[in-house]
């Protein structure tokens, strides 16, 4: 069983069947294309962002999804009744050995949520070089990840933001950054990096509410030259960085930071109250 499968109950290919019933690493698999979803209340956050980028994801390596976006949707919501997982994150990950999708499966997964704390003070990142090899496609490389992983355990850091050949910071290994800097933000342009819905809905309202977005990379020479940063992600919403490396940020307390988070939590309860 794979340990990341979370509560009794997963969906393997439309059937319901307990967690000890699917042994997922006997099934060695050439593609494997993932997308996580949070639920808050028994509602999925963004759900249609989310199954739209799953299949953006899947066209980008060429293969297909067999299912229709209402079947997708109605084994979500299926999964999340008979778990009664009402405030956890689901993950959806489609595999296969050829150049076909052969393997949906739907489970919980273990979910961490920062407490209130974390964004009052900040977290500390580092600097990772590394690039994506289909930056736009959420696939797994878990390679990469168990190497990130072991330096943000030895060094005591939250995330690892990637620096590609060039010195450009693009992502984080596991969320999107965005920079601050006179009243302005910055962030990697799409190409560059995993189009995270989140990222995505941040740049949406800002735009909404006539905050200024340059997608532009932000050399890590020039780091000192900002005033604040922040990640973004399913499980972190907008949390600010109060170090990258041994640079100290006062992202806690800017103004612009503060707004854009009360702009996304406003956005985000909306959609709670509009799907309940």
């Amino acid at each position: 069983m794979i340990k990341e499968w979370e509560l009794r109950y997963l969906i393997h290919n439309g059937k319901v069947h307990s967690v000890e019933e699917i042994d997922m690493e006997n099934k060695p698999k050439k593609i494997s294309v993932y997308e996580v979803i949070r639920i808050i209340d028994g509602i999925p956050l963004y759900l249609e962002e989310h199954i739209e980028r799953l299949r953006r994801s899947c066209e980008l390596l060429d293969v297909k999804i067999n299912k229709t976006d209402k079947e997708l949707v109605n084994e979500i919501m299926k999964l999340i009744e008979i778990n009664e997982g009402y405030n956890l994150n689901i993950k959806i990950l489609c595999s296969g050995i050829e150049e076909k999708i052969d393997d949906i499966y739907l489970y919980y997964i273990k979910s961490y949520y920062p407490p209130r704390s974390i964004y009052e003070e900040g977290i500390h990142t580092i600097l990772y070089k590394s690039e994506r090899e289909n930056p736009n496609a959420k696939t797994y490389n878990k390679q990469l990840r168990e190497r990130i992983n072991e330096e943000l355990k030895k060094r005591n850091a939250f995330e690892a933001l990637l620096v590609n050949s060039n010195g450009g910071i693009t992502e984080g290994s596991r969320s999107n950054v965005f920079f601050v800097r006179n009243n302005t933000l910055f962030t990697s342009p799409p190409s560059e990096v995993l189009l995270g819905v989140t990222r995505t809905k941040i740049i949406e309202l800002c735009r909404a509410n006539e905050i200024a977005i340059i997608e532009k990379e932000v050399l890590s020479q020039d780091l000192k030259e900002y005033d604040g940063a922040f990640i973004t992600g399913t499980s972190t919403n907008v949390l600010p960085i109060n170090t990258i490396g041994d640079i100290k940020i006062n992202s806690c307390q800017n103004d612009l930071i503060i707004r854009v988070m009360k702009i996304y939590e406003k956005d985000k309860d909306n959609y709670i109250k509009q799907k309940s």
